[in-house]
């Protein structure tokens, strides 16, 4: 499936130029953002660890294996990417253990920076966000028109499309996904099932938010909608007068997107025909979804830019700073600003 197909439209129209995302692992750096004070002391080990080129999962296993405990012991907040530079927490579970020598998980791929113990283990989802330093190489853009752009994106933020990580390889999770839920059957494998049913929903929440793009409501309250605050999982419905919250100028608070499941959704007016007319059309998705055991939740359907910040370095790269709310994509991002390219293809010169 093409990239349209999964996402959806972009909010600024086309695209500035080209660019280059990971041609190196650097290029792509992730810090984890933990707002946990760790109290040195307890019988969970937390380790502050940095990644070149390795997903989470693998680490994890490299770990487990160094302290000599199951894998199941290994805990972390969430998944980062596989090709970039990540900084992220784990923890180990070592009840009435010393700290055991971690020295064989290190090598160029990984390394230990800190380490520190706590009463309590790591919880999925316990990082409050995400901290990126991007670089874009091979840049052939308008510079003008960049900085437009992203003084914009900084303003208004960016519609918070899954990125096409999400549904794997050429949208082949979500074909999976898609092929489970016609047979009406999970697969066994409990990370697998979790990637697909992943998959299915996100696959979901982007037709609903890519509807909004088209129509230019993505980014404002309608009455009947569900509005959520930035880092809150909770929502209340808008009438006329939340439809004027000033917190909404602010990219405080934002419309929001089912996560399919079982419970009725509370929207009304065009943010309930909108779903409705979603689950007619997907509605062996969404029938699959609710079976399996997910439940209704929201998603906003506006990505605030925090502390977004840019600078050129060299004439043809694009240094990018910025903070996202966990769960949140980097590239999509991106996606407003440049098509990206393989590594080492260009197309037109650098034009300023």
């Amino acid at each position: 499936m093409s990239e349209l197909e999964l996402l959806g439209p972009r909010a600024y129209g086309e695209p500035c130029g080209t660019a280059v995302l990971k041609a190196v692992a650097e290029d792509f750096q992730v810090d984890e953002v933990l707002d946990i004070a760790l109290s040195g002391e307890g019988e969970h080990l937390w380790l502050w660890v940095e990644k070149r080129e390795l997903n989470t999962e693998e680490a994890a296993k490299r770990i487990a294996r160094a302290a000599g405990v199951p894998l199941k012991l290994i805990s972390y907040a969430g998944l980062k990417d596989r090709q970039a530079l990540t900084r992220q927490w784990f923890s180990l579970h070592l009840p009435g253990k010393l700290d055991p020598d971690l020295s064989a998980a290190e090598d160029g791929g990984l390394r230990i920076l800190k380490q520190l113990r706590h009463s309590r283990k790591l919880q999925r989802g316990a990082h409050a966000a995400n901290g990126f330093t991007l670089r874009l190489t091979q840049l052939a853009a308008d510079r003008e028109a960049l900085d437009k752009r992203l003084t914009q994106i900084a303003a208004q933020g960016v519609p918070n499309y899954y990125g096409l990580q999400r549904f794997g390889f050429e949208g082949g999770n979500l074909a999976h996904a898609r092929h489970c839920a016609a047979n009406q059957s999970l697969p066994d494998k409990r990370n697998l099932r979790s990637r697909l049913l992943s998959a299915a929903r996100s696959y979901l929440f982007n037709r609903v938010l890519a509807e909004r793009v088209a129509a230019g409501t993505w980014n404002q309250a309608l009455p009947g909608d569900l509005l959520a605050f930035t880092d809150s999982r909770s929502f209340f419905p808008a009438g006329e007068a939340e439809c004027s919250d000033p917190r909404l100028a602010i990219l405080d608070l934002h419309p929001t997107g089912p996560l399919w499941g079982a419970g009725a959704s509370t929207a009304a007016g065009v943010a309930q025909a909108l779903e409705q007319d979603l689950a007619g059309r997907e509605s062996v998705l969404a029938d699959w979804l609710t079976e399996a055991g997910m439940t209704h939740e929201r998603r906003i359907l506006r990505l605030p830019i925090g502390g977004l910040s840019w600078h050129y370095p060299e004439p043809d790269i694009l240094q990018l700073e910025f903070v996202l709310p966990a769960g949140c994509f980097a590239t999509v991002l991106v996606r407003e600003l440049v098509d990206l390219l393989p590594a080492g293809q260009t197309d037109n010169p650098c034009v300023f």
